[in-house]
């Protein structure tokens, strides 16, 4: 199995993994994104951040990327992540390998803070995030409607490098791509 930054040519490839969560309440998109609007939420990821893909035998089993937590400029040092695999991959480990290498390039851009949003009840998501250290600081109750009911949204953090009174400006990504190792 192989990691690598995620391409625009892979936006088919990703949409089908992302496509049946649009079908469920751990996506709360109605239905799937077009795949023109697919290849802009790849594009403009990797612009600052990391959209990586998992392939084995030339298919991408799973994806994981970072985003901005927030617009404004205050929160430049927090970054939301995800993490997407393929119905027919899963608890196989790759939701770990992923995440593993997000967190290595996140951190040594310089991140301060990865935050998390996971729709209740999902056991597999909240286990994977507990199992990289993140701390559960929050819930909100009934704060999205799918499938015919409300559901709550837990957010974790993890903090990713010590908070600095005067902290450096996070790293482009192509400073730290070549950290990118192979799995």
């Amino acid at each position: 199995m192989q990691l690598r930054l995620a391409s625009l040519h892979d936006a088919p490839a990703i949409l089908a993994i992302y496509s049946p969560y649009c079908l469920t309440p751990i996506s709360f998109e109605l239905e799937p994104p077009p795949l023109a609007e697919m290849e802009r939420r790849i594009g403009h990821v990797l612009n600052n951040y990391p959209w990586l893909v998992a392939v084995e035998s030339d298919q991408i089993l799973g994806y994981a990327y970072g985003h901005a937590f927030r617009e404004r400029a205050a929160y430049r040092w927090s970054v939301e992540t995800s993490v997407y695999v393929a119905q027919n991959a899963q608890h196989k480990g790759l939701g770990t390998k992923l995440y593993k290498q997000l967190m290595v390039l996140l951190k040594a851009q310089g991140f301060v803070s990865a935050i998390a949003g996971i729709t209740l009840p999902n056991p597999a998501s909240v286990r994977l995030h507990k199992n990289f250290g993140f701390m559960e600081i929050g819930e909100w109750k009934n704060i999205g409607y799918k499938c015919d009911a409300w559901h709550n949204v837990a957010f974790f953090e993890l903090e990713l490098n010590p908070p600095s009174s005067k902290p450096d400006e996070p790293l482009a990504l192509a400073m730290v791509a070549g950290l990118l190792a192979n799995q």
